[in-house]
């Protein structure tokens, strides 16, 4: 897991911090799918 996030956007950070602290189930298996399909747009898009 990364342990510097320093160099990472602030709105980054904020999502961590809410997920680490305040999602709950749901939201977190909604935010995966969320992200999951916005890495995997973008990595076919840098192909």
């Amino acid at each position: 897991m990364i342990k510097d996030i320093d160099h990472l956007p602030k709105s980054i950070k904020k999502a961590i911090r809410y997920i680490k602290q305040d999602a709950s189930k749901e939201e977190l298996n909604e935010i995966k799918r969320l992200v999951d399909y916005a890495i995997e747009r973008r990595s076919l898009k840098l192909e």
